[in-house]
């Protein structure tokens, strides 16, 4: 059984996509909300990646500013600043996943200690799971802000454990998203892929999850 659990944060316990009903009410064309989601929050990632890479840190917030103006930019939906301000207002207080707060529940009832570790700042981290009723759930929020690197970089990972001072052994990442799967299982750790989507396929890098759940309450069927 699992003596640690390291629970990402965006996509794993926090729809990065509540954020869809905000866009029909703000876009022209209510009809591109959905793509307008997906865009921004790939390309969020794909920033936060180019700027590890480069060696150029800047605070996941930012990442996020600079995909919504990138989505704006491509689909041509002219956002006013204010509307942009507003959007990631809205992004700061997105809501969780259904079945994260009573896995969550689940969990402490087992006296499994549970951890959040995300991209995102500590303060924004900290903000977004009080608003979404969560904060209470985590002895602790670890944030790559701290190394200024971003996963999937090692350096998170060990960094993570350090934090913790945990053993690789003893500490299993939780994630939907499988770049963070796959980083973690390089650097060490145990991790179960939250396969959120059924259509969604595991990359073919020959570095598998221990196991794979469609939901946070199969994981705890798993693990109690």
């Amino acid at each position: 059984m699992a003596t640690l659990l390291a629970f990402d944060v965006y996509g794993t316990l926090i729809d990065t996509h509540g954020i869809v009903t905000e866009l029909e009410q703000q876009l022209a064309a209510p009809e591109q909300a959905a793509e307008f989601s997906r865009r921004w929050r790939d390309k969020q990632l794909e920033y936060s990646f180019r700027r590890g890479l480069m060696g150029t840190y800047v605070d996941f917030a930012r990442c996020t500013r600079e995909a919504l103006e990138y989505t704006d930019r491509a689909l041509q939906t002219r956002l006013s600043e204010a509307d942009k301000d507003h959007l990631m207002s809205r992004y700061a207080q997105l809501p969780a996943f259904a079945d994260a707060e009573p896995a969550l529940a689940r969990l402490a009832e087992a006296g499994i200690s549970c951890v959040a570790f995300s991209n995102g700042s500590q303060e924004a981290v900290t903000r977004l799971l009080a608003g979404a009723g969560l904060r209470d759930r985590f002895e602790e929020i670890v944030s790559v802000d701290e190394v200024k690197r971003f996963k999937p970089d090692p350096s998170v990972y060990f960094h993570l454990r350090q934090s913790l001072e945990a053993e690789p052994a003893d500490t299993w990442l939780v994630s939907s998203n499988a770049f963070d799967v796959i980083g973690a299982r390089h650097a060490g750790l145990h991790a179960a892929w939250v396969r959120r989507s059924p259509e969604a396929p595991f990359d073919p890098w020959g570095i598998e999850p221990d196991f794979t759940v469609p939901g946070l309450d199969a994981l705890v069927d798993r693990l109690t």
